[in-house]
């Protein structure tokens, strides 16, 4: 049994896998102010919760966008496990050949998403990551990251229109009842679902125009269960991208802890 854990600005994302088998997934609020001990609590009870002795746990591996945190994860997960974990980052092995300026500056969540879908699905191939930010990752049929682009997420865009106006009410993020809003509240959610739904496909479109060839589009992260059914273009949803390319990573790099 391994346990995967994904640092992101929002939510920390943590699974087991057993084999190619991911067990559970579960999300946690990422919080910088948390301690060693409390992470460890967090992710115990993570385990507890889903039936996992912690001392079945063979192995970890860890990726992280904060830095802030990723020792204190790192020490938390050694405290419970009594194994050092793998921490996605350079030198690890990781099998894709990163075409960027300077591949250095790709971030670890993106990288694990680019490994996973190399493995998983036809290239070429474009990944979209909707988290605190949308990311979108472009991989060519020889199986080379290109790059991509990065913008604001949902709940930001949403935090900043709301926090920039004077009228406009919280909302939650779910589908208005139909495209043209009557009414404030399905105005604010269909402006920014399908803001965000248009963007995407009119980027696939983009990047199909620039490769000059179809693409598989896939999209992971917590918002994408939201987003993607508004969209027109085929994008299939993986939920589990990031675990996948985790356990990849895992298993390329065991080694090197054995």
């Amino acid at each position: 049994m391994v346990l995967a854990i994904d640092i992101g600005n929002t939510n920390i994302v943590a699974g087991c896998f057993d084999g190619d088998k991911i067990t559970f997934i579960e999300r946690l609020s990422t919080n910088q102010n948390s301690t060693e001990l409390e992470y460890a609590m967090l992710i115990k009870n993570v385990l507890e919760i889903n039936e996992i002795d912690s001392k079945n746990i063979e192995g970890s591996i860890i990726s992280s966008v904060v830095p802030n945190i990723t020792q204190t994860l790192n020490n938390a997960i050694e405290k419970i496990t009594g194994k050092q974990p793998i921490i996605v980052g350079p030198g690890i092995k990781t099998g894709v050949s990163i075409k960027i300026d300077n591949p250095a500056q790709l971030g670890s969540d993106i990288l694990v998403g680019a490994v996973a879908g190399i493995a998983e699905y036809n290239t070429p191939l474009v990944i979209i990551d909707m988290g605190t930010a949308t990311t979108i990752s472009v991989i060519n049929k020889n199986k080379e990251y290109l790059g991509g682009m990065i913008m604001p997420g949902i709940r930001i865009s949403l935090n900043s229109l709301v926090g920039g106006t004077s009228q406009l009410p919280k909302i939650s993020l779910e589908p208005p009842k139909k495209f043209i809003g009557s009414n404030t509240v399905d105005a604010m959610k269909s402006g920014i679902l399908y803001t965000n739904a248009c963007g995407i496909d009119g980027m696939i479109d983009r990047i199909e125009k620039e490769l000059g060839e179809k693409v598989t589009a896939v999209a992971t992260g917590g918002l994408s269960k939201v987003v993607i059914p508004l969209c027109e273009k085929s994008i299939m949803l993986d939920d589990e991208l990031l675990l996948k390319g985790l356990r990849i990573l895992y298993n390329k790099n065991k080694r090197s802890i054995d």
